[in-house]
């Protein structure tokens, strides 16, 4: 009996040592494609859902337009590294399903050329499934020379489907935030 714990113990199974090396590594590998891929596909979540204030793009207002009535405040934020400044769009009240075109303007108070990118969100945050950007500054960076001005407009429009949703019943004001950020270019 000794013997066979000796030829038991001499000779240990490789193969389950192995089979439990490739189901770690391709563990890990697999938390490290997740983690790459958790942004764009959080991104995508939010853009499709309107998840967190996150508007949609749209082509156009096929729903029409409806007696309802809603103002749109608009807000604007900068980063502590941005030398700008910028002006948002008055408050405007309309007609849910009007298309409005507005204008952010922003200024380069520094004295060199500044790149700048823009992020956004709606609140309340479930009103951002309704709120449809057809152009927006925000979909480019923005360059721009010491000293200049520039309008940055954004045409939008309230899905009238917004209408519907028990949530929104009381709701008489939504606010577009955008929060204005230097882009590194590299040319400091």
């Amino acid at each position: 009996m000794a013997t066979l714990e000796t030829v038991s113990n001499a000779h240990p199974p490789r193969r389950g040592n192995l089979s439990v090396a490739l189901i770690c590594a391709s563990i890990v590998v697999g938390m490290i494609g997740l983690s790459y891929a958790a942004v764009p596909l959080y991104k995508l979540f939010c853009q499709v859902t309107g998840f967190g204030g996150t508007t949609q793009v749209s082509a156009g207002n096929i729903n029409g337009i409806i007696e309802r009535t809603m103002s749109v405040r608009f807000d604007s934020n900068i980063s502590s590294d941005l030398q700008w400044t910028v002006k948002p769009a008055t408050t405007l009240t309309d007609k849910i399903g009007v298309v409005q075109t507005v204008n952010y303007v922003a200024t380069n108070i520094s004295d060199k050329e500044v790149t700048a990118t823009s992020s956004f969100n709606v609140a309340p945050d479930i009103a951002g499934a309704y709120f449809n950007k057809i152009e927006c500054f925000c979909f480019t960076e923005q360059t721009l020379a010491p000293g200049e001005s520039i309008e940055m407009p954004i045409t939008f429009f309230l899905d009238p489907e917004l209408d519907g949703v028990l949530e929104l019943d009381t709701v008489k004001e939504i606010t577009l935030s955008y929060t204005f950020y230097n882009v590194d270019t590299g040319s400091s």
